[in-house]
């Protein structure tokens, strides 16, 4: 089941991110946030974005949340997306699910991009795979960036790509951002 996420799931987003935090490059942050930051993190989040959890008999295994892609006006249509799956439920198809449901949300919010940044292996891949990369482009996401050795974390240098994908046409006057809020109703 996928629904909203709530204020209460904290801990347990918290426990899937941990692990990603502490073992692997997928992100780079290098400490783990408090459940207090996450909480504060959904809230916020859930004020213009959407976010949800994907849930396997009422335990939370995955989820997923856009987030500004710029700060400034003119980026209202863009987004960049984040997705975690609990590292003994990936290769389930449970990512896929949550990042239709992302997009359905986002589609329903006027969003056009959505946008990827995805650690990347420079030498081995001990801490970070392609496979994030592979997901984003079975999904229909391309290639539109990458930047090389820019993130350091275990000691290492790692690149960062970036990918996209386009959700619906470019008109040549967009519709007006609307806010999560004024369509979860409609979910």
């Amino acid at each position: 089941m996928i629904r909203i996420a709530r204020i209460e799931d904290a801990e347990r987003i918290r426990e899937i991110y941990s692990y990603y935090v502490e073992n692997t490059a997928i992100t780079f942050e290098v400490d783990v946030p408090t459940v207090e930051d996450f909480k504060n993190r959904i809230s916020n989040t859930l004020r213009k974005y959407p976010y949800f959890v994907y849930e396997d008999e009422g335990r939370i295994v995955g989820y997923t949340y856009a987030s500004p892609y710029k700060l400034r006006k003119s980026y209202d249509w863009a987004v960049e997306t984040s997705i975690y799956v609990d590292k003994d439920y990936r290769k389930g198809g449970i990512g896929r699910k949550l990042y239709e449901a992302l997009e359905h949300a986002l589609k329903l919010q006027h969003i056009t991009n959505v946008n990827a940044c995805i650690g990347y292996p420079t030498e081995n891949e001990k801490y970070v795979t392609r496979a994030s990369e592979q997901f984003h482009e079975h999904l229909g996401f391309i290639p539109a960036a990458r930047f090389h050795n820019v993130a350091f974390k275990f000691d290492q240098w790692f690149d960062v790509i970036w990918m996209e994908k386009f959700l619906q046409e470019h008109p040549e006057k967009p519709k007006e951002k609307k806010d999560f809020e004024e369509i979860r109703n409609l979910l």
